[in-house]
């Protein structure tokens, strides 16, 4: 590494369940096929309290271990072995990297790979089962990195996987045609991606349904035809209504809601297509029955996959899709307990929460 890297770095370490500080520790070196990141913007997702308070399966033991997936930055040290990238690229990242051998690796479904967890196969998940983002510096395999045009600052490519889980979510329920009805569940930064992809993508008319009216606002601005406070109407009445009765045929589950998940099978029309996006602690009771004789088409989805990352940033360069409406707050690492509850307790009505390691 140069001599203007330093030896030592802030980064945010969890010390157990709900312990987490910022303190100094080494800076990492990058090995073969590595580059050494310096963090510019690290976004908190969803899942990072569910890390940060109950752990993750697999993750490095507590007092060494710094989460943190939605980064990007610039390349300032190369291992052994890259050729495409350099020193001075601005680059964002996926978080998962498989091992590259298992039966899913080879199917292309590296984000449920069969050796999870298990460094010494190759596999890592960058904020989950590896070190990530919020630090001054990480190391990434070049594999999971993806160059970040001029146009798209440090904190749009941040936000790069909400938008590649919704790519990816299109890809695993067969894709999507131009002139499709939508309905997304959810108007949290996945399910404002999700409407903003599926217009993009040429969908019909897009409804939007959730309890907050301040984000069904953000989506009415992002291209959402219809939106429905939960609190105020029945989401099932509302749409068979307004579709004669037919429904719509792809459902975009991005809350997690058992009832969402509930209303999602009973929104769909005949022959139509659910996607399940959020992750639910619950365990709903879905219409099986409907789900048979309808003969409906459903996908789960696990993070972001299929190099549905670059075709994201392409959006975000062409100015498709925008990441800057999702992003309410910024907060330099130091403060990063003030930005995690925050963003846990929508303060200031928090969506997408920015760190900035780096100042």
């Amino acid at each position: 590494m140069n001599d203007t890297i330093p030896d030592k770095m802030l980064a945010a370490v969890l010390k157990g369940p709900n312990d987490i500080r910022v303190e100094e520790v080494e800076v990492p070196s990058p090995g073969s096929h590595e580059v050494l990141v310096k963090v510019h913007a690290c976004a908190i997702c969803g899942t990072d309290p569910t890390v940060i308070s109950k752990g993750w399966k697999g993750m490095p033991p507590y007092g060494s271990f710094i989460p943190g997936h939605e980064y990007s930055g610039e390349v300032v040290a190369v291992g052994p072995d890259v050729k495409d990238f350099k020193i001075g690229d601005r680059i964002a990242i996926e978080s998962h990297k498989g091992c590259g051998y298992c039966v899913n690796c080879k199917r292309g479904k590296y984000t449920i790979c069969l050796n999870y967890g298990k460094p010494e196969t190759g596999h890592r998940h960058y904020g989950f089962t590896n070190n990530g983002g919020y630090a001054q510096y990480v190391v990434n395999n070049i594999s999971t990195l993806y160059k970040v045009a001029d146009n798209v600052t440090y904190e749009e490519a941040a936000l790069v996987t909400t938008a590649a889980c919704v790519h990816y979510a299109l890809d695993n329920i067969g894709g999507f045609l131009g002139g499709e009805t939508v309905a997304v569940l959810g108007p949290g930064p996945i399910g404002l991606m999700a409407v903003q992809l599926s217009k993009a993508l040429g969908a019909g008319k897009v409804y939007l349904t959730g309890t907050r009216e301040s984000r069904l606002k953000v989506g009415r601005e992002l291209g959402a035809d219809m939106t429905i406070n939960i609190n105020e109407q029945n989401v099932v009445d509302t749409i068979m209504k307004d579709t004669d009765g037919m429904g719509v045929e792809l459902v975009i589950e991005c809350s997690g809601a058992p009832s969402a998940v509930e209303e999602a099978y009973e929104i769909v029309m005949r022959g139509g297509r659910m996607s399940f996006v959020g992750d639910s602690h619950e365990n709903p009771t879905p219409n099986h029955r409907k789900f048979v004789l309808d003969d409906l088409k459903a996908a789960g989805v696990r993070g972001e996959g299929l190099g549905d990352c670059r075709r994201s940033l392409e959006l975000l360069k062409m100015k498709k899709i925008q990441a800057k409406p999702l992003i309410t707050h910024h907060f330099p690492l130091i403060d990063f307990n003030e930005a995690l509850n925050t963003f846990i307790e929508r303060k200031g009505g928090a969506l997408k929460v920015i760190i900035h390691p780096n100042g």
